[in-house]
């Protein structure tokens, strides 16, 4: 499991834009969000940094 701190998420809308780029990255990925802590779980066969390139290219970079 990666976790991402995604400090530009702030909204359910974020939320979701978050979801369809790690599915447009893995379909098959499995997506954990925690809003409140703006945190990401993600379980992919993708590595770390293609998942990272993914949230920084949708304009939620993680710290």
């Amino acid at each position: 499991m990666n976790e991402f701190q995604l400090p530009d998420m702030t909204c359910s809308h974020c939320a979701s834009m978050v979801t369809k780029a790690l599915k447009l990255t893995d379909p098959d990925c499995e997506v954990t969000i925690d809003l409140k802590a703006q945190k990401v779980g993600v379980r992919s066969t993708e590595d770390r940094q293609t998942l990272a390139d993914a949230l920084a290219e949708a304009g939620y970079p993680p710290v």
